[in-house]
């Protein structure tokens, strides 16, 4: 019979709502029942755990419930869902294809791990304030139809010796808990340099913390860690993570898709995208987005149906003169 560590295994994925993680513990039963001679018995679960991943095929999958953090953890993250997917985002090919490689490897980690492979799940985000990294954690986790925990630095980062460490440690005692998306976002606060003449103990520690629980980390969970300032970051970090991503302001293509996308519901003859998306240079993606939504409102209340060039162009100078996001 399968066992112990299979039946809570089992059990925990069932507990999850993970269906992929269950069936792929269902198959590891099967081989375990082969190896000890049950040959029959390994082929009706072969056969049961097929039929039941043919009926996935085409169909909707069932969200993973959040639970929500109890006790210490309320304070530590943040549990919400995501509608978003990677098609809302109007990202470089190359810089989409990497994100997709990371879904496809997710939604396909049984079989990956059948082969001793492990799908990438500790992702590190690097690039200017409003370029989509943020976005880029809710996407992923719409796209895995998980969970997303946002981690609350507030919460963590404590003066008091130990405690923030003790902290991290709950956190990532969670991942193993629940499978979901675990976004770290400024994760320059706890990341920064070892040596800096004004580092203090505790940040060393915390950071010590973080390497040896990231590296030990074995759960179903994704990671992403977004920084603005990837200089800050101790060179040992980078190692640690399966993919590091950098992301730039977008360029004139991007831009027109943000834009297009955003007034996709108003009328919009008189306008040329590329002479748009030229003056919109300099610009990030959320401050593109916020110039196409300011041009919008402007023709909603003057009660007309038509953006005009003029008002995209008015709005992206505003913008230009407001502070950046």
């Amino acid at each position: 019979m399968a066992a112990a560590k299979h039946l809570i295994a089992l059990l925990r994925s069932h507990i999850n709502g993970d269906d992929d993680q269950f069936l792929s513990v269902a198959l590891q039963v099967a081989a375990h029942e082969a190896r000890q001679g049950h040959g029959k018995l390994a082929i009706q679960l072969r056969d049961l755990v097929d039929k039941a991943r043919s009926r996935q095929t085409g169909l909707a999958k069932r969200p993973v419930p959040i639970t929500q953090p109890k006790g210490d953890l309320a304070a530590l993250l943040l549990a919400t869902y995501s509608d978003l997917r990677l098609t809302s985002m109007a990202l470089p090919e190359e810089l989409e294809l990497r994100l997709k490689r990371i879904v496809v490897e997710q939604r396909q980690r049984h079989r990956l791990q059948e082969h001793g492979l492990s799908p990438r799940r500790k992702i590190l985000l690097i690039g200017p304030p409003g370029s989509g990294k943020t976005m880029t954690a809710s996407a992923l986790a719409g796209e895995l139809v998980l969970p997303i925990f946002t981690v609350l630095f507030e919460s963590l980062i404590t003066s008091f010796l130990g405690e923030t460490a003790s902290k991290l440690k709950l956190v990532f005692e969670a991942m193993e808990a629940t499978r979901g998306v675990y976004f770290f976002d400024e994760f320059d606060a706890i990341g920064a340099r070892r040596g800096e003449r004004n580092d203090v103990g505790e940040i060393r520690r915390v950071l010590n913390s973080f390497l040896q629980l990231l590296e030990q980390d074995e759960s179903g969970s994704l990671i992403v860690a977004a920084t603005n300032y990837p200089e800050l970051l101790d060179p040992a970090l980078f190692r640690r993570f399966d993919d590091v991503i950098h992301y730039s302001l977008p360029n004139v293509s991007v831009a027109q898709r943000i834009m297009r996308t955003r007034l996709i519901s108003f009328k919009s003859e008189t306008i040329d995208w590329e002479i748009a998306a030229a003056a919109a240079e300099g610009l990030s993606q959320a401050e593109i987005s916020r110039a196409a939504d300011d041009a919008a409102k402007r023709v909603v209340l003057e009660g007309r149906t038509e953006v005009t060039a003029d008002d995209l162009s008015r709005a992206i100078k505003e913008r230009k003169l407001s502070p950046a996001i």
